[in-house]
């Protein structure tokens, strides 16, 4: 069962999880200034149109599932706040989970959901458990996804191996009327090397 932490965005709590500290590009081209690694194997994943889940799931053998790691009402970073337009100390449904190929982690996904996307239908969105929150959203017409951003992770503690920490990211707003929600998705070394 997933925990409800006052702030999901440290992962004290769950060491297993790390969405590390990231900085965002408006473009594919900016981020690889940065960090050619965008160029490599990862352009593809960083790219894909759609669902990113669906994508995912064309890739296993055998099977895929969604871990949630943590899920809880706690307040996004300041940045996430500002991309959202929120008050900053306003809390939101906070969700990051595992997305898992044949049995092993090939990406995590961290989504801020403020509490206005959290009312009539919306409050779907609390109970999606396992369930891809990609089936959500791209079976429901009334949300539209905006432009992707590329995010370049840093790690803070560098004795920690990077082998199994998401090095490159993306995200993107999906919008539904006066609504949006923040999906971000860090992609692991193992899905693209």
């Amino acid at each position: 069962m997933p925990s409800k932490v006052s702030d999901i965005s440290t992962s004290e709590n769950n060491p297993g999880l790390i969405i590390p500290p990231t900085d965002w590009y408006l473009s594919l081209a900016a981020a690889g200034l940065r960090n050619s690694c965008v160029h490599g194997p990862a352009r593809y994943w960083l790219q894909v149109e759609g669902s990113f889940t669906r994508a995912l799931q064309k890739q296993c053998i055998s099977s895929f599932h969604v871990e949630v790691q943590r899920e809880g009402f706690a307040t996004p970073t300041l940045e996430e706040a500002r991309r959202l337009q929120i008050p900053m100390r306003q809390r939101a449904w906070i969700r990051e989970v595992r997305l898992c190929g044949d049995g092993t982690p090939w990406a995590l996904a961290r989504t801020v959901i403020p509490l206005s996307c959290l009312t009539g239908k919306g409050r779907r969105l609390l109970h999606l458990g396992n369930k891809p929150l990609g089936a959500y959203l791209f079976s429901n017409q009334s949300w539209h996804r905006g432009p992707l951003e590329t995010g370049l992770c840093h790690h803070q503690d560098h004795r920690t191996s990077t082998s199994d920490m998401p090095e490159i990211a993306r995200r993107s707003l999906f919008s539904s009327k006066n609504n949006a929600l923040l999906v971000g998705e860090y992609l692991l070394p193992v899905l693209y090397r």
